[in-house]
Protein backbone atom coordinates (compact mmCIF):
# COMPACT_ATOMS: atom_id res chain seq x y z
CA UNK A 1 0.00 0.00 0.00
CA UNK A 2 1.36 3.44 -0.91
CA UNK A 3 1.82 5.99 1.86
CA UNK A 4 -0.89 8.17 0.32
CA UNK A 5 -3.40 5.37 0.87
CA UNK A 6 -2.30 4.29 4.34
CA UNK A 7 -5.48 5.71 5.88
CA UNK A 8 -7.81 5.24 2.92
CA UNK A 9 -11.33 4.73 4.20
CA UNK A 10 -10.65 6.40 7.53
CA UNK A 11 -13.07 9.11 8.63
CA UNK A 12 -11.24 11.33 11.10
CA UNK A 13 -12.61 14.03 13.37
CA UNK A 14 -9.85 16.41 14.45
CA UNK A 15 -10.43 19.14 17.01
CA UNK A 16 -8.33 22.28 17.27
CA UNK A 17 -7.85 21.94 13.51
CA UNK A 18 -7.53 25.64 12.69
CA UNK A 19 -3.93 25.87 13.93
CA UNK A 20 -1.07 24.11 15.68
CA UNK A 21 -1.15 20.36 16.28
CA UNK A 22 -4.73 19.96 15.10
CA UNK A 23 -4.08 21.65 11.76
CA UNK A 24 -0.86 19.68 11.24
CA UNK A 25 -2.68 16.42 12.07
CA UNK A 26 -5.51 17.21 9.64
CA UNK A 27 -3.02 17.86 6.85
CA UNK A 28 -1.04 14.70 7.59
CA UNK A 29 -4.07 12.41 7.84
CA UNK A 30 -5.54 13.85 4.65
CA UNK A 31 -2.23 13.20 2.90
CA UNK A 32 -2.51 9.58 4.01
CA UNK A 33 -5.91 9.23 2.37
CA UNK A 34 -8.30 9.91 5.25
CA UNK A 35 -11.47 11.96 5.03
CA UNK A 36 -11.13 14.65 7.66
CA UNK A 37 -13.64 16.75 9.60
CA UNK A 38 -11.93 19.87 10.88
CA UNK A 39 -13.35 21.16 14.16
CA UNK A 40 -12.50 24.48 15.82
CA UNK A 41 -14.14 27.75 16.81
CA UNK A 42 -12.64 30.03 14.15
CA UNK A 43 -15.06 29.62 11.25
CA UNK A 44 -13.15 31.61 8.62
CA UNK A 45 -9.75 30.04 9.30
CA UNK A 46 -11.28 26.58 9.43
CA UNK A 47 -13.09 27.08 6.11
CA UNK A 48 -9.88 28.16 4.38
CA UNK A 49 -7.99 25.17 5.75
CA UNK A 50 -10.67 22.72 4.63
CA UNK A 51 -10.79 24.33 1.18
CA UNK A 52 -7.02 23.97 0.85
CA UNK A 53 -7.26 20.25 1.63
CA UNK A 54 -9.90 19.68 -1.01
CA UNK A 55 -12.99 17.44 -1.18
CA UNK A 56 -11.66 15.05 1.48
CA UNK A 57 -12.11 17.77 4.11
CA UNK A 58 -15.07 19.51 5.71
CA UNK A 59 -15.06 22.42 8.15
CA UNK A 60 -17.38 22.01 11.14
CA UNK A 61 -17.08 25.01 13.47
CA UNK A 62 -17.85 24.19 17.08
CA UNK A 63 -17.20 25.53 20.56
CA UNK A 64 -16.36 22.36 22.48
CA UNK A 65 -17.18 24.10 25.75
CA UNK A 66 -20.83 24.34 24.63
CA UNK A 67 -22.70 21.06 25.14
CA UNK A 68 -25.45 21.99 22.69
CA UNK A 69 -22.86 22.91 20.05
CA UNK A 70 -21.17 19.52 20.50
CA UNK A 71 -24.55 17.80 20.08
CA UNK A 72 -25.10 19.75 16.84
CA UNK A 73 -21.60 18.76 15.71
CA UNK A 74 -22.42 15.10 16.32
CA UNK A 75 -25.56 15.46 14.19
CA UNK A 76 -23.56 17.10 11.38
CA UNK A 77 -21.00 14.30 11.48
CA UNK A 78 -23.73 11.66 11.36
CA UNK A 79 -25.27 13.36 8.33
CA UNK A 80 -21.92 13.41 6.51
CA UNK A 81 -20.80 9.95 7.58
CA UNK A 82 -23.84 7.73 8.28
CA UNK A 83 -21.46 4.91 9.17
CA UNK A 84 -19.86 7.05 11.86
CA UNK A 85 -16.37 8.43 12.36
CA UNK A 86 -13.56 5.90 12.61
CA UNK A 87 -10.97 8.20 14.20
CA UNK A 88 -11.21 10.93 16.83
CA UNK A 89 -8.20 13.15 17.52
CA UNK A 90 -8.85 15.34 20.54
CA UNK A 91 -6.33 18.13 20.06
CA UNK A 92 -8.13 21.37 20.93
CA UNK A 93 -6.86 23.15 24.00
CA UNK A 94 -6.56 26.31 26.06
CA UNK A 95 -3.21 27.14 27.69
CA UNK A 96 -3.64 29.88 30.32
CA UNK A 97 -0.76 30.69 32.67
CA UNK A 98 -1.39 32.20 36.08
CA UNK A 99 -0.66 31.42 39.73
CA UNK A 100 -3.51 29.51 41.34
CA UNK A 101 -4.32 32.44 43.65
CA UNK A 102 -4.65 34.73 40.62
CA UNK A 103 -6.55 32.41 38.27
CA UNK A 104 -10.12 33.66 37.70
CA UNK A 105 -12.69 30.91 38.32
CA UNK A 106 -14.21 31.48 34.90
CA UNK A 107 -10.81 30.88 33.26
CA UNK A 108 -10.30 27.69 35.26
CA UNK A 109 -13.76 26.45 34.20
CA UNK A 110 -13.19 27.41 30.55
CA UNK A 111 -9.91 25.49 30.49
CA UNK A 112 -11.51 22.37 31.91
CA UNK A 113 -14.48 22.70 29.56
CA UNK A 114 -12.27 22.94 26.46
CA UNK A 115 -9.48 20.54 27.43
CA UNK A 116 -11.45 17.89 29.30
CA UNK A 117 -15.24 18.21 29.15
CA UNK A 118 -15.33 18.83 25.38
CA UNK A 119 -13.30 15.69 24.58
CA UNK A 120 -15.55 13.71 26.95
CA UNK A 121 -18.66 14.95 25.15
CA UNK A 122 -17.22 13.97 21.77
CA UNK A 123 -16.31 10.55 23.11
CA UNK A 124 -19.87 10.07 24.29
CA UNK A 125 -21.15 11.03 20.84
CA UNK A 126 -18.74 9.04 18.67
CA UNK A 127 -17.83 5.93 20.67
CA UNK A 128 -21.14 4.04 20.30
CA UNK A 129 -20.77 3.61 16.52
CA UNK A 130 -17.11 2.57 16.93
CA UNK A 131 -18.08 -0.02 19.51
CA UNK A 132 -20.90 -1.31 17.31
CA UNK A 133 -18.43 -1.79 14.44
CA UNK A 134 -15.75 -3.13 16.79
CA UNK A 135 -13.29 -0.78 15.14
CA UNK A 136 -12.08 2.77 15.65
CA UNK A 137 -9.31 4.79 17.25
CA UNK A 138 -9.34 7.61 19.79
CA UNK A 139 -6.20 9.72 20.06
CA UNK A 140 -5.88 12.10 22.99
CA UNK A 141 -3.24 14.79 22.63
CA UNK A 142 -1.78 15.17 26.10
CA UNK A 143 1.25 17.07 27.29
CA UNK A 144 4.29 16.79 29.49
CA UNK A 145 1.96 18.64 31.88
CA UNK A 146 -0.24 15.54 32.16
CA UNK A 147 2.41 13.96 34.42
CA UNK A 148 4.67 16.82 35.61
CA UNK A 149 3.59 20.03 37.33
CA UNK A 150 4.91 23.51 36.64
CA UNK A 151 4.24 26.90 38.29
CA UNK A 152 1.32 28.84 36.82
CA UNK A 153 -0.12 25.64 35.31
CA UNK A 154 -2.99 25.14 37.75
CA UNK A 155 -5.80 25.17 35.21
CA UNK A 156 -3.85 23.56 32.38
CA UNK A 157 -2.31 20.78 34.48
CA UNK A 158 -5.66 19.99 36.09
CA UNK A 159 -7.19 19.58 32.64
CA UNK A 160 -4.31 17.51 31.25
CA UNK A 161 -4.02 15.24 34.30
CA UNK A 162 -7.77 14.75 33.91
CA UNK A 163 -7.44 13.98 30.21
CA UNK A 164 -4.75 11.43 31.00
CA UNK A 165 -6.99 9.78 33.61
CA UNK A 166 -9.89 9.73 31.16
CA UNK A 167 -7.64 8.04 28.61
CA UNK A 168 -6.54 5.41 31.15
CA UNK A 169 -10.16 4.60 32.02
CA UNK A 170 -11.02 4.47 28.32
CA UNK A 171 -8.19 2.03 27.64
CA UNK A 172 -9.42 -0.25 30.43
CA UNK A 173 -12.97 -0.15 29.11
CA UNK A 174 -12.04 -0.61 25.45
CA UNK A 175 -9.62 -3.50 25.84
CA UNK A 176 -10.85 -6.37 23.66
CA UNK A 177 -13.52 -4.23 22.00
CA UNK A 178 -11.66 -3.64 18.73
CA UNK A 179 -11.57 0.11 19.44
CA UNK A 180 -8.13 1.52 20.21
CA UNK A 181 -7.10 4.47 22.36
CA UNK A 182 -3.75 6.26 22.44
CA UNK A 183 -2.36 9.11 24.50
CA UNK A 184 0.22 11.18 22.61
CA UNK A 185 2.05 13.35 25.13
CA UNK A 186 4.56 15.82 23.68
CA UNK A 187 6.87 18.21 25.44
CA UNK A 188 6.63 21.90 24.50
CA UNK A 189 5.39 22.33 20.93
CA UNK A 190 5.84 25.50 18.89
CA UNK A 191 2.23 26.54 18.26
CA UNK A 192 0.27 29.81 18.47
CA UNK A 193 -0.65 28.92 22.08
CA UNK A 194 2.73 30.42 23.02
CA UNK A 195 2.16 33.76 21.26
CA UNK A 196 0.77 35.47 24.37
CA UNK A 197 3.35 33.88 26.66
CA UNK A 198 6.54 34.86 24.79
CA UNK A 199 8.64 32.02 26.27
CA UNK A 200 11.85 33.35 24.71
CA UNK A 201 11.82 36.27 27.12
CA UNK A 202 10.84 34.29 30.25
CA UNK A 203 13.50 32.55 32.36
CA UNK A 204 12.89 28.85 32.81
CA UNK A 205 10.81 28.47 29.65
CA UNK A 206 11.89 26.47 26.61
CA UNK A 207 12.74 28.81 23.69
CA UNK A 208 10.42 28.32 20.75
CA UNK A 209 13.30 27.36 18.48
CA UNK A 210 14.02 24.40 20.80
CA UNK A 211 10.41 23.18 20.89
CA UNK A 212 8.95 20.33 18.86
CA UNK A 213 7.29 21.39 15.60
CA UNK A 214 3.58 20.63 15.34
CA UNK A 215 4.33 18.45 12.34
CA UNK A 216 6.35 16.08 14.53
CA UNK A 217 3.32 15.49 16.75
CA UNK A 218 1.15 15.00 13.66
CA UNK A 219 3.62 12.38 12.45
CA UNK A 220 3.34 10.59 15.81
CA UNK A 221 -0.45 10.60 15.50
CA UNK A 222 -0.19 9.15 12.01
CA UNK A 223 2.18 6.49 13.31
CA UNK A 224 -0.21 5.19 15.96
CA UNK A 225 -3.16 5.25 13.57
CA UNK A 226 -1.34 3.19 10.94
CA UNK A 227 -0.28 0.35 13.22
CA UNK A 228 -1.83 -3.09 12.54
CA UNK A 229 -5.37 -3.33 13.88
CA UNK A 230 -4.34 -5.77 16.61
CA UNK A 231 -1.68 -3.38 17.94
CA UNK A 232 -2.55 -0.59 20.36
CA UNK A 233 0.02 2.05 21.22
CA UNK A 234 -1.18 2.86 24.74
CA UNK A 235 0.97 5.94 25.15
CA UNK A 236 3.58 7.80 23.14
CA UNK A 237 5.79 10.42 24.79
CA UNK A 238 7.62 12.92 22.61
CA UNK A 239 10.47 15.27 23.37
CA UNK A 240 12.79 17.43 21.30
CA UNK A 241 16.15 15.85 20.55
Amino acid sequence: MSESAALAGARAVITGASSGIGRAAARRLAALGAEVALVARRTDVLAREAAALGPCAVALPCDLADERAVAALADALQARWPGGATVLVNSAGLFPLAPVAETPPELFRATLDTNLVGPFLLLRALLPSMLARRAGHVVTVGSVADRHVFPENGAYAASKFGARALHEVLRAELRGSGVRATLVSPGPVDTPLWDAVDPDSRPGFTPRAAMLPAEAVAEAIAYVLTQPSRVNVDELRLSAA
